[in-house]
């Protein structure tokens, strides 16, 4: 925070900047969207549940290619068919799959940057804008159908809407019971919707920091102001509702799979283990050098407590301005802490750490340098935003169509959906598992088969070039009709049984 007031024409430039920043952003995470190939699991697999959803109307609860259940509730997946009932779209690409993250971004770097500016300053809003747009991670995974973005924005709303809250019954006074009394409500619908983005952990994260926050700042007693019996119906019914939708509709199977495996499994090491230091490189290298910064900033923000006792006498905003990243520095521990005692860990968990990380990066960039080298720091800082969102805009699209390595299934998918007619079965042997990204391409149902090539049923058979060497003595009733070599995926497609014959 400056010290001097800026001028109408100042204010005006800042709000301009903020425009242009949502701009930029947009851009970022917009531009060549569906160029990429869908190369991943986790995104084909996605993809796969929202055509269930596009497609073959499965709203509630999609089978990925009829078997693999939904792996977190599916708001992700509603927003996407949403978005494409909007548009009119009937049918799934990259780029609409990857549409709802890009859209979740653009709102999360808008209500970063508006809240840094109501709760530090304009200029606060603007370097906010800059750590985002600027964050390779955060532009990175604005680009992939999952649903981590998703949590993210739910997760920040969380946390702004809460300390909007605060700083509203603050300003009024004891007085005003009801004071900012929306926020709370707002703060419950957040809090609902992360956790049907991405399980319980989506509510568990931001209020487990709320409560260390609340202790700390010795606001105990307000604690009891929150517990409203309307927000905490609104919040509880929002939570449970896809969970209570699986138990009533007696898919026992499914609710058990979201509750033992992907969010208990995850923990206790069923999905596998990484050691407790995996995320020490994520956290310091996923978007250098603002990355770098980030730990300094969560460390000076919990030492401003300590500030605030010694000086005792504080003005309202600055007291608020420093309270806000308090509990962004709580919240970024508490969710390192987490994730690291968690067995499994991805680097994209960490994602939800950027807009508490991007506003306390604003606050230290203007009250933590000596005062006579903040304009210098502030410029330095805007000069390294500019040419990360260069950056960011020339190699984030340029890295992803290089990320399927030339060995992307699309190609292979669009051969083998001229030669199959629309309702012939197709089967796969000789993989280790489903290839997700495949099933996606040819958006049809296929099956592994077990057992011998040569008694495969009537149908169409895909398998590796490799497998029909070694198995064409004894699969003499198999028919090739189509190879396809495109990278390292050298596959054939046989046919067994006359009646899919007419067509050659």
């Amino acid at each position: 925070m400056t010290d001097s007031t800026p001028t109408s024409r100042v204010r005006r430039w800042l709000r301009v900047a903020l425009a242009a920043l949502a701009i930029v952003v947009g851009i970022l995470v917009l531009q060549r969207l569906g160029k990429a190939d869908v190369c991943s699991d986790a995104e084909a697999v996605a993809g796969m549940l929202v055509q269930q959803m596009i497609e073959h109307g499965q709203t509630w609860f999609p089978l990925a290619n009829g078997s693999i259940p939904i792996s977190t509730p599916p708001l992700f997946h509603w927003t996407a068919l949403v978005i494409d009932r909007s548009l009119g779209i009937t049918h799934v690409t990259a780029a609409n799959l990857r549409l709802p993250s890009a859209i979740f971004a653009i709102a999360t770097a808008i209500m970063t940057m508006l809240f840094a500016a109501g709760a530090i300053s304009l200029e606060a809003g603007v370097l906010a804008g800059l750590a985002l747009a600027g964050s390779y991670q955060f532009i990175n995974l604005a680009r992939v159908g999952d649903a981590d973005m998703a949590l993210t924005f739910f997760e920040a709303l969380a946390l702004f809407s809460f300390l909007s809250w605060m700083r509203a019954r603050d300003r009024r006074g004891a007085i005003f019971g009801n004071a900012g009394r929306g926020f709370l409500y707002l703060l419950a619908v957040a809090l609902g919707l992360a956790v049907l983005a991405k399980g319980p952990v989506g509510a568990l994260l931001p209020g487990v920091a709320i409560v260390i926050f609340m202790a700390a700042e010795r606001r105990a007693r307000q604690i009891l102001a929150m517990l409203d019996p309307g927000v905490i119906i609104v919040g509880i019914a929002i939570a449970s509702s896809w969970y209570l939708a699986c138990y009533f509709s007696g898919r026992s199977a499914l609710l058990a799979h979201q509750i033992e495996f992907e969010n208990i499994g995850r923990f206790d090491g069923v999905m596998g283990s990484m050691p407790p230091w995996f995320y020490v490189a994520p956290i310091l290298l996923n978007s250098v050098p603002f990355s770098l910064l980030v730990p300094i900033a969560v460390v000076t923000a919990l030492r401003s407590r300590r500030r605030n006792d010694e000086a005792k006498v504080e003005a309202t905003d600055d007291q608020h301005a420093r309270e806000s990243v308090r509990l962004c520095a709580i919240f970024w521990i508490v969710t390192v802490l987490f994730f690291s005692l968690a067995a499994y860990k991805r680097s994209d968990y960490l994602l939800p750490l950027w807009p508490p990380s991007a506003v306390m990066l604003s606050w230290w960039i203007l009250t933590m340098p000596p005062h006579q080298a903040r304009r210098t720091a502030t410029a330095t800082f805007i000069a390294i935003g500019a040419l990360l969102i260069v950056f960011n805009l020339i190699y984030v699209p340029h890295s992803e169509s290089d990320s399927c390595g030339g060995d992307s299934y699309r190609p292979v998918a669009e051969e083998i959906a001229r030669v199959v007619e629309p309702d012939a079965p197709v089967y796969l042997f000789g993989f280790r598992d489903e290839p997700a990204p495949l099933v996606f391409y040819l958006d049809r149902g296929v099956h592994l088969l077990a057992g011998r090539l040569g008694d495969a049923p009537p149908g169409y058979v895909l398998v590796p070039e490799s497998i029909w060497q070694r198995n064409q003595q004894t699969a003499l009733d198999l028919e090739p009709v189509l190879t396809s070599e495109h990278g390292s995926h050298r596959l054939v497609l046989l046919r067994h049984g006359k009646s899919y014959a007419s067509r050659f």
